[in-house]
């Protein structure tokens, strides 16, 4: 089976180290980065390597040729540039797909859910975002499941905060401790580990799963919980709270993931790790 991944950033390049690294194979890999440099470290961990801009329709189109499968994990270099990373790749993907493309898969974001008030969510729950980058991301979602057909599965996964392997939290964190920060913590927190995203991808392939799944941990914390927990295991300050402030995140909601372990994947991390 010939697959591309558009955008091989850390989770595309983890999928790719993860396929390439099987021992009964069964996949001829392409891989895209918008920087040269990188070639010949991706070299090694596919068949074929390419420097794509999604903006660049024949480049697009010579990356997409006779694939059967296209993993589209890319990301926005900046706040500012989310619509050309993400929605308006989509576009032009779909614009030159070719006839022998039968899954794309996507990984998006949980988002688009925006604050539903720490209200638990699943994949019927109507999606409210609330500013532009959302808004773009809900439109992306759009743009990928209006091309399901008979012949064209999508998989569209919801994706949480991402840590793993050289992206631990208390990486991400660290350096908060100590600090006072607005609100009371009592925000939920969706994660998910590096591993469960390659695996979830993985099993997609394997599944063929086609529609929207969230990709987050079994048991959501709050925001206070993990601060505490990172902190206590790191033997660092804890965080201290100021409810006289209102916390300046706009997503609230409990994640479920039911949808997926009800359609087999098992997760590898599903509850946060903080060490």
């Amino acid at each position: 089976m010939n697959v591309t991944i558009l955008g091989c950033g850390y989770i595309g390049t983890a999928v790719a180290r993860c396929w390439q690294s099987q021992p009964d194979r069964q996949y001829t890999l392409t891989v895209t980065t918008t920087t040269p440099e990188r070639l010949s470290e991706l070299a090694e961990i596919a068949d074929r390597t390419l420097v794509v801009e999604s903006q660049n329709l024949d480049a697009l189109k010579t990356a997409l040729t006779d694939q059967q499968v296209v993993l589209v994990t890319v990301g926005a270099k900046n706040r500012s540039n989310y619509e050309t990373a993400y929605l308006k790749t989509a576009q032009n993907l779909l614009q030159v797909l070719p006839a022998t493309v039968r899954q794309i898969i996507y990984t998006g974001s949980y988002a688009v859910y925006g604050d539903q008030q720490g209200k638990w969510v699943d994949e019927e729950t109507p999606i409210a975002p609330v500013n532009e980058n959302s808004e773009i991301l809900a439109a992306t979602e759009r743009v990928f499941l209006s091309a399901i057909s008979e012949r064209l599965q999508v998989c569209l996964f919801r994706v949480g905060g991402i840590y793993g392997s050289g992206r631990e939290l208390i990486k991400i964190f660290g350096r908060t401790a100590g600090t006072t920060r607005p609100g009371d913590g009592s925000d939920a927190s969706n994660w998910v580990h590096q591993d469960d995203i390659v695996g979830a991808i993985d099993f997609a392939v394997q599944h063929q799963l086609s529609g929207i799944y969230n990709l987050v941990q079994t048991h959501p914390v709050t925001t206070g919980e993990l601060f505490a927990r990172l902190m206590a295991q790191h033997h660092l300050p804890p965080i201290t709270w100021d409810p006289s402030q209102p916390s300046p995140r706009p997503y609230n909601a409990r994640v479920s993931n039911q949808k997926l372990r009800s359609a087999g994947y098992v997760f590898q991390h599903p509850e946060l790790e903080y060490s």
